[in-house]
């Protein structure tokens, strides 16, 4: 079965730097661009980038370009998320999500960022 999953969240002070993890099984993992999303406490969630197949096309959504990067191995099945420079507004559950086709897609339990003095 298909199976996200999220690490690497934690507690981290504004200006520092998290790499989340997304570690995907259950399907033929480079046939498919992958997502991130994350959803604050009262807000809708939002995309936060994409990663094509292959690796060769990334989007980020516009609160995080320049300070995030998606990035993913197709030889471990893994999506990564390098952020940097990181602020409280980035506070949120961050989530992988894989979109298979029309409404067919999968998403992980997310994992908790919060950024904090």
């Amino acid at each position: 079965q298909v199976q996200l999953v999220e690490s690497g969240g934690g507690l981290v002070q504004p200006g520092g730097s998290l790499r989340l993890s997304c570690a995907a099984s259950g399907f033929i993992f480079s046939n498919y661009g992958m997502y991130w999303y994350r959803q604050a406490p009262g807000k809708e969630r939002e995309l936060v980038a994409r990663i094509s197949s292959a690796g060769g096309i990334t989007t980020y959504g516009d609160s995080v370009k320049g300070r995030f990067t998606i990035s993913r191995d197709n030889a471990k099945n893994m999506v990564y998320l390098q952020m940097n420079s990181l602020k409280p507004e980035d506070t949120a559950v961050y989530y992988c999500r894989v979109v298979f086709g029309g409404s067919l897609d999968f998403w992980g339990q997310g994992t908790q960022v919060t950024v904090s003095s």
